[in-house]
């Protein structure tokens, strides 16, 4: 599959909360977070094209997927946005709006080329102080959701910070919120305790659970490079994205030692490489796709 787009509310993006999260190696991941990573993997970067709906319906069911689960999320996707329709004959194909593709370009970059350590941090954090009237509870939800896909972690209740220098202006634009927001870039001074200010800033343990438990799922799955390569490639781009989506990239120097990132991304890139010309191939065979119309 392939951070000025911003993410609109309950895409995959934005992190959910971690009891709402499947653990690595479950095969219960949500359908629209399926269904992007479907799309990211087959139709973006094609000529703009649709998938026919029994094609989505078919691969979803690869990996667990039901056929009223697949039909009532692409009904969702198009209502958000994300999707539209495109009927040819009988059959409805669906393609990816400018929207989603922006969203999809923003999780490619996150996915291939960003490394999941971040070891040229140029000493500096950005810190975003907020302050939102009481009743506003969907916007702080989305502020938050969106600050912490873009690195964010809560220093204080209205202070969050994240590691470099890290462009908001899209966000708070996208929400509305420029009277309640202020930014700052800066350095931390030698009396504060950077890598205590880490630790109570973001869960590291969790996170290292997540990818150690990814690096023990994928390291000798059974059909890396064989068998079904394009359900296992939509498995395991849906997870690895599942896991980066809520990693600040934290600063080397500030990390607990033999962070399982690192070994964590070589497997997975090890796995995407050996399914992505048989998944190509299967997909080939399988899909049956239109040209996106113009509109």
């Amino acid at each position: 599959m392939n951070v000025n787009a911003t993410p609109p509310r309950d895409l995959p993006y934005p992190p959910e909360s971690p009891d709402s999260r499947p653990r690595t190696g479950s095969s219960a991941a949500r359908p629209q977070s399926l269904l992007l990573a479907f799309f990211g993997n087959h139709a973006l970067d094609e000529d703009p094209i649709c998938v026919y709906s029994g094609s989505v319906i078919d691969v979803l069911a690869r990996v667990g997927v039901g056929e009223q689960a697949v039909r009532s999320t692409l009904t969702r996707m198009v209502n958000r946005g994300l999707l539209l329709r495109q009927r040819q004959g009988r059959r409805m194909y669906f393609g990816l709006t400018p929207l989603a593709t922006q969203i999809l370009e923003d999780g490619r970059r996150r996915i291939w080329e960003t490394s999941a350590v971040n070891d040229d941090w140029d000493g500096t954090w950005t810190l975003l102080g907020f302050s939102l009237p009481e009743s506003w509870q969907r916007q702080r939800h989305d502020l938050r959701s969106r600050l912490t896909w873009a690195g964010f972690g809560p220093l204080y209740n209205g202070l969050w910070i994240a590691p470099g220098p890290v462009d908001v202006t899209g966000v708070i634009t996208e929400l509305d919120l420029s009277a309640y927001v202020k930014v700052f870039h800066a350095r931390a001074d030698e009396a504060t305790d950077a890598r205590l200010m880490v630790r109570d800033t973001w869960d590291l343990d969790s996170l290292a659970a997540r990818y150690a438990d990814f690096t023990r799922c994928w390291s000798n799955h059974p059909d890396a490079g064989t068998g079904d390569a394009m359900a296992t490639r939509l498995r395991l781009v849906s997870e690895w994205l599942g896991i980066i989506r809520t990693d600040p990239r934290l600063p080397e120097q500030h990390l607990p030692p033999n962070w399982p990132a690192r070994q964590a991304e070589e497997t997975f890139h090890r796995v995407a490489a050996r399914t992505e010309a048989p998944a190509r191939l299967m997909a080939s065979a399988m899909l049956d796709t239109v040209p996106l119309n113009a509109p």
